[in-house]
C-alpha cells in the first residue's frame, strides 16, 4: 500500500466533501427559493446562470472524488497500471495548478488552496515510492 497516495486520496475526498457542504451552507442557501436547485441570483445573476453555477460547483466535487478514488485504487495496488506515472503526474499537476488558482483568486483567504496543494505534494511524494 502506497501510504502517500492513500493519504492524498483520502484528503481529496475530504476536500470535496467540505467544498460541497460549505458551498451549500454559505452560498447556495441564500439563493434557494424552496427548491433543491437554487434559482435566485438577485439583481445580478439570472436563474439560468445560478443553476449552472450550482451544477458546476458540485461537478468540481464529483471530479475531486473521482480523482480521490483513482488515488486510493492506485495506492492499494501500484502495479495495476502501465502508465501510472503519467496519471499521477497529471493528477499532481492539476491539483497544484488548482491550488495556485484558488490562492491567487482569493488572495489566500480561501483555505481550499492548502488542501489542494497538500494533495499535490502527497501525490508527488507517492509517485516516487
Amino acid at each position: 500500500m502506497n501510504k502517500y497516495l492513500a493519504a492524498a486520496g483520502t484528503l481529496a475526498f475530504f476536500v470535496g466533501l467540505v467544498h460541497s457542504f460549505l458551498g451549500e451552507r454559505l452560498i447556495f442557501r441564500r439563493m434557494r427559493d424552496g427548491a433543491i436547485v437554487p434559482t435566485n441570483g438577485g439583481k445580478i445573476i439570472g436563474e439560468g446562470h445560478v443553476r449552472i453555477i450550482w451544477a458546476s460547483w458540485h461537478m468540481v466535487t464529483l471530479f475531486g472524488w473521482l480523482i480521490a478514488a483513482t488515488l486510493i485504487w492506485l495506492a492499494a495496488s501500484p502495479d495495476r497500471m502501465q502508465n501510472q506515472g503519467l496519471v499521477l503526474s497529471a493528477i499532481a499537476s492539476t491539483m497544484f495548478a488548482s491550488a495556485l488558482l484558488v490562492l491567487f483568486a482569493t488572495r489566500a483567504r480561501h483555505p481550499g488552496w492548502a488542501g489542494l496543494l497538500a494533495v499535490a505534494v502527497l501525490v508527488w511524494l507517492g509517485d516516487g515510492t
